[in-house]
């Protein structure tokens, strides 16, 4: 794919970040005032769409798939952007998408200038594809609920201390922010549920048996857990705040610790 058609997203983020910042971060009165413009909400769809297919070309481009950091954080921008388009149409999020749309213009550049460097030849098996995206997703949901709760942590404290910045009286009120990441989290979770269901249907596909029982597997089903409980004690126990806070990070450390602490493990061990 020519490397222009690979910027183009980056470049059109931009421009959208630079309106925003003028339109938005910059005028909280009119940030208050009204909410997302039809023409804003067709074109950032428009630009979703067509970063949507230069992913597609990026990660998959045939029969092979091409995976790296600079994909990852792509995708994850990608996913962040859709899911506050979506939750506009219920929410005033101008503000959050005024903070995603530069790190999507920057993110959505890496894999042009970082190309993938994990390379799977013949990934045509649609169980593996399958599998993939929907790890890919979960991972990368998962991450944005970790930030997510991060700066909602930050706003709460400056709110308290009553030292508040431009930047967080731009963000959503803190209940809003509070049911998007649980809402995040709900997706997120039933996407990894997929991802170990479709990981256990593959793994007998190609091995012959199950998932087998390492590192990896173990920290995935205990994020899972961790994740389920939260989701649990939310509907139950009406769990917010500070402890769905924590419970948010504790499930993403164990989650995170399943891939780049086996890799870690395995090394330790001088396995490959």
């Amino acid at each position: 794919m020519p490397i222009l058609l690979q910027l183009l997203p980056a470049a059109l983020y931009a421009v959208l970040a630079a309106h925003f910042f003028h339109s938005r971060w910059l005028r909280p009165d009119l940030q208050a005032a009204r909410g997302l413009q039809p023409w804003e909400r067709v074109a950032l769809a428009a630009v979703l769409l067509l970063h949507a297919w230069v992913l597609r070309e990026q990660i998959l481009p045939g029969n092979d798939m091409h995976f790296g950091f600079g994909s990852a954080l792509a995708v994850m921008c990608w996913l962040a952007l859709v899911f506050y388009w979506i939750e506009s149409f219920n929410a005033r999020l101008e503000g959050l998408q005024s903070l995603a749309l530069p790190l999507a213009a920057g993110a959505s550049a890496l894999p042009a200038f970082w190309p993938a460097q994990h390379i799977v030849h013949n990934a045509s098996n649609v169980a593996f594809r399958l599998h993939f995206l929907l790890a890919m997703m979960a991972y990368s949901l998962f991450t944005l609920a970790a930030l997510h709760a991060v700066l909602m942590s930050i706003a709460e404290r400056r709110l308290h201390s009553a030292r508040l910045t431009r930047s967080l009286i731009a963000l959503p009120p803190l209940l809003t922010m509070e049911t998007l990441l649980f809402r995040l989290i709900f997706i997120a979770f039933v996407l990894l549920t997929l991802t170990l269901g479709t990981g256990i249907l593959f793994s007998e596909e190609l091995f012959g048996r199950a998932l087998p029982f390492n590192h990896k597997t173990v920290f995935a089903f205990l994020s899972w857990l961790i994740f389920g409980i939260l989701l649990l004690g939310r509907h139950f126990r009406g769990w917010r705040g500070r402890i769905a806070l924590r419970w948010t990070m504790g499930g993403f450390i164990v989650l995170l610790l399943a891939y780049v602490g086996t890799r870690f493990v395995l090394d330790l061990l001088g396995r490959t």
